[in-house]
């Protein structure tokens, strides 16, 4: 799915580690700076995760201040990646953090090791959109935050995105476009308002999740149709800073249009010096099957390495390693400086699908199962 940056909204770990980290601000409090202190060195907050990973919040008592840490248990400094929200723990290491201010010295170091001791193929956070109220439910906010508006997205889309509970036009509260319905998956709904007029949902976990390593899993089910552009997707947390490319895209599930002979899906990674098509390889589904049908899109990202499959993680259709980027001029792997949120959407036209047409039917909608994750 790729993105112009300037249309948006708007560290490397130790091999192996598989982590969530948000996006948002970083530190909060109530101390004021004052020239020539120490910041408050930071505290950490840990809640249970599944299967024995661990949910670790940071936060320091000066206000305005950033908390840089490292996972491998060397001392952070200020050019250490900054703390954004809590990250999930779940392999053998140390971290250690420091909180920095304008006009104040460098705070302690703070250390805290984990020893979760977690086996390989461990489910350790997921996402079941289970909902039991009897009526259709906001996607967990803990979670799941949206990008907002129209402006094409740098692809020519049509779509203006909108947020839970948006009334603002051409959005419609009554009719959302994404919800947990009451049958258990997580629906993104294209609609037509009035002729030439299209809404639909992009949910990301920026700010609130993101991971670094590990499998990444989503079930779900597409729309096929002419202008109809589904994808399930991962960018850097860095995006705010070094912008698009640079910050890295992984794509785990992308298509357009109506059902081909063989139907597919196209698993691509994108960064500088490699986007478009320089990267992108397509799965063929079997005989008889087609996107529009339940599949399991997966990712299995190591250090330096990043594999899709679809329905069976024993066999990835394709691994992209740093070497896949030979004879690309300028091309920089990305996809080992630090954490990444993910992305869910579903376009309507662009650059790629083109326009829907008479054939075209609105509602159209994306259901997702479950988003889970495993260590490697």
């Amino acid at each position: 799915m790729v993105q112009i940056f300037s249309l948006r909204i708007l560290s490397s770990l130790v091999a192996g580690s598989l982590f969530f980290v948000g996006c948002g601000g970083g530190g909060s409090g109530t101390t004021t700076p004052d020239s020539g202190q120490p910041a408050a060195t930071p505290v950490t907050f840990v809640a249970d995760a599944q299967n024995g990973a661990k949910i670790v919040t940071l936060t320091t008592s000066t206000a305005g201040a950033a908390i840089h840490y490292t996972l491998d248990g060397s001392t952070p400094s200020s050019s250490s990646p900054v703390y954004e929200a809590p990250f999930l723990v779940a392999s053998n290491l140390t971290v250690k953090a420091i909180a920095t201010a304008p006009g104040d010295t460098a705070s302690s170091v703070a250390s805290w090791s984990f020893t979760p001791n977690i086996p390989s193929g461990t489910l350790v956070w997921s996402d079941e959109f289970n909902n039991t109220s009897g009526a259709n439910a906001q996607p967990d906010p803990k979670v799941w935050t949206y990008d907002t508006g129209a402006g094409g997205w740098g692809n020519s889309e049509l779509e203006t995105y909108c947020g839970w509970n948006s009334s603002v036009s051409p959005c419609n509260s009554s009719s959302p476009n994404a919800y947990v319905g009451t049958d258990g998956y997580l629906h993104i709904v294209a609609q037509q308002p009035s002729p030439g007029v299209y809404t639909s949902a992009r949910l990301k976990t920026q700010g609130l999740f993101s991971l670094q390593y590990g499998r990444i899993e989503v079930r779900a089910q597409v729309p096929e149709e002419q202008g109809l552009w589904p994808a399930i997707w991962l960018l850097g947390n860095n995006i705010s800073t070094v912008n698009w490319p640079a910050c890295g895209e992984m794509d785990v599930l992308e298509r357009v249009n109506a059902a081909a002979t063989p139907d597919w899906n196209e698993g691509s990674i994108h960064g500088t010096g490699f986007t478009g098509t320089n990267l992108g390889t397509v799965y063929n589904f079997s005989s008889g099957q087609t996107a529009a049908g339940w599949h399991t899109y997966g990712m299995i990202w190591n250090k330096g390495s990043v594999s899709y499959y679809v329905d069976d993680p024993a066999t990835p259709y394709v691994t992209y390693t740093a070497s896949s980027l030979a004879g690309l001029s300028g091309a920089v792997w990305p996809f080992d400086a630090g954490g990444n949120f993910i992305l869910i959407n579903l376009a309507v036209g662009g650059t790629w699908p083109g326009s829907p047409d008479a054939s075209t039917t609105f509602p159209a909608q994306m259901l997702v199962d479950y988003v889970r994750i495993y260590t490697n």
